[in-house]
């Protein structure tokens, strides 16, 4: 396999065909080396429009989704970001290079043991990761300029919200199968928040969340 055509096939047919337009976000995809934190097993599919398992019954998402979460937050150099469930730290990795700092929780050690690995073969320095039930760290620490749900959830919880900056970006997947929404919600000060849904995607559950009664009475 030639890396580097593989790769930029990837970002041409795959991430921009995904409204991923941002040069800064394209030229990441490029800097950013992939196939370093795919399992050795599945190397080979790193570069592929598929969720490379990972072991624990996660997945690595596929490029373009982690490529459109990126973008979409809008990252600044100044920001601190928090990010919940960081697989094997590719996404983490993107999100360290475009903020400050990301404060990490992975609740799988043996994740949190690869994704310390592979950040430190990229030189990638600037993340605080830890290793336990995301929602719960998130709740302890804050506030944030950006945080990243890198799994779906049945609802973002109002406290976890509460942890933006003013200003700041949350950003995950909401719903059920076989329909989810992105939500990118931003706080406008103490007690406004506004919330889109810019596109639709079904990517696994992200573990800690409670789920929600789809029940009415």
């Amino acid at each position: 396999m030639n890396i580097e055509q593989a790769r930029f096939n990837m970002i041409q047919q795959q991430v921009r065909p995904w409204n991923v337009l941002d040069d800064q976000i394209l030229e990441l995809l490029e800097e950013v080396k992939r196939e370093d934190f795919c399992p050795a097993e599945h190397r080979d599919m790193a570069f592929m429009d598929l969720e490379i398992p990972i072991g624990h019954g996660q997945v690595m998402l596929t490029p373009r989704v982690q490529a459109r979460l990126v973008q979409d937050l809008q990252l600044k150099p100044t920001d601190k970001v928090l990010q919940i469930g960081t697989g094997t730290g590719y996404m983490t990795a993107l999100l360290a290079s475009r903020s400050q700092q990301v404060q990490a929780f992975e609740i799988h050690p043996e994740l949190v043991k690869q994704t310390a690995d592979n950040l430190r073969k990229a030189g990638i320095s600037n993340v605080d990761l830890r290793h336990g039930d995301g929602l719960a760290g998130a709740l302890a620490n804050g506030p944030y300029d950006a945080i990243v749900l890198c799994g779906s959830v049945p609802a973002i919880p109002h406290e976890l919200q509460d942890k933006l900056a003013t200003g700041g970006r949350l950003i995950g997947v909401v719903g059920h199968e076989p329909m989810m929404h992105v939500h990118l919600v931003t706080r406008i000060n103490s007690g406004t928040f506004d919330t889109v849904k810019p596109w639709d995607v079904i990517i696994p559950r992200l573990e800690g969340f409670p789920e929600v009664s789809r029940f009415r009475f």
